[in-house]
């Protein structure tokens, strides 16, 4: 599938909960535990997103022509968010990712039913997939 189709999908999921947002906010834990988690050896400072309220390890490796995201975090609704993420942005190639418009997040409106600090960790965490993508291209 291509990203824009998975986008699609979620925006399709997230609307079966209508307007309500502790159900969206219940499906993003279930999410969380479905994670392709990050190696323990891998939870190293140099992995942990900055700008995010919660600790956040991203992994990035590029396996078979296509980026590779592992992560974790110790908040529940903070791991389900990166889940989602990777979801959409995972087993791409790089200039795909790098390409992405991500609309999803507006569609659902995630980034405005998110604290100002969890909204900032959103962004952190697409920037964060982004640079990874792109060190990748450019080692």
């Amino acid at each position: 599938m291509t990203i824009q189709e998975i986008e699609n999908e979620v925006v399709e999921e997230f609307a079966l909960f209508g307007d309500d947002w502790e159900l969206k906010y219940e499906h993003l834990i279930e999410l969380g535990k479905t994670l392709p988690v990050i190696a323990h050896d891998l939870k190293t400072d140099d992995r942990i997103i900055q700008g995010c309220q919660s600790r956040v390890w991203l992994n990035a490796e590029l396996q078979n022509g296509v980026v590779h995201f592992t992560a974790d975090s110790d908040a529940i609704l903070t791991k389900g968010m990166i889940a989602l993420i990777i979801r959409v942005l995972g087993d791409h190639r790089a200039e795909e990712i790098l390409a992405a418009d991500l609309q999803f997040i507006k569609q659902i409106g995630l980034a405005e039913h998110l604290s100002p600090t969890r909204a900032n960790g959103l962004v952190s965490m697409l920037q964060r997939m982004k640079q990874e993508a792109l060190r990748l291209i450019n080692p």
